[in-house]
């Protein structure tokens, strides 16, 4: 197992930043690289179902995952549920007042192909971790201007 935990503050209030957050299908617009959609349930409730894509022109792999925990508008939990990416992760949104608030991305992953996995972890884990904070700076922006039903 291994941990991840990324932060970014948002100018924006928690329940802006909540609803920013798990608008799934419009995930693509700050995680690079990913576009994800709701396989069953409404995404908004446990046992709802999603499958995020990550890569470039189909080249890539799903992360399947069940929402194992919806606390609105402060945490969201997962269990990854696919052959590469598999463990937990969280998306919990701190209130820091009237317009301001910080999302926390946390993840528990069992590190695929075993031992290899193990090994190459180290030197795989900069990159991953340079791409999703940059994706964090992107979601901050995201939420900042977020509108319910905006395109």
């Amino acid at each position: 197992m291994t941990d991840v935990l990324l932060s970014v503050e948002v100018a924006a209030p928690a329940g802006t930043t909540w609803l920013a957050l798990t608008d799934w299908t419009r995930q693509g617009e700050w995680m690079l690289g990913t576009e994800v959609e709701v396989l069953a349930g409404n995404g908004r409730s446990v046992g709802s179902r999603l499958a995020a894509f990550t890569g470039v022109a189909g080249i890539g792999f799903t992360d399947t995952m069940e929402i194992i925990g919806w606390e609105p508008p402060v945490r969201c939990t997962v269990r990854h549920l696919g052959k590469l990416v598999r463990g937990t992760g969280a998306f919990h949104v701190q209130d820091k007042g009237p317009q301001r608030s910080v999302f926390i991305w946390s993840e528990q992953l069992e590190l695929p192909f075993g031992v290899v996995g193990r090994l190459g972890w180290p030197l795989a884990k900069p990159a991953f971790t340079l791409g999703l904070r940059y994706s964090l700076q992107r979601f901050a922006k995201f939420a900042e201007r977020y509108s319910v039903g905006a395109v």
